[in-house]
């Protein structure tokens, strides 16, 4: 088995990661547990740095 640091999410549907990034959201909420809403704010921060958008624009995007 190979050892990795970091995976690619660049065949990942626009569907895919929003139902991560709500479901992380929802469990952080639902559990008080600050550790899911912060994965949740990471991944959005660099997803939308990587697309050039403003967070907000980035999360209306991907719920269309």
């Amino acid at each position: 088995m190979r050892d990795f640091d970091k995976i690619s999410i660049q065949e990942m549907s626009k569907d895919d990661m929003l139902l991560i990034i709500e479901a992380l959201e929802y469990t952080g909420k639902n559990t008080k547990i600050d550790d899911f809403i912060s994965l949740k704010d990471s991944i959005v921060e660099e997803l939308s740095f990587l697309v050039e958008m403003d967070e907000k624009d980035f999360l209306e995007h991907i719920k269309k």
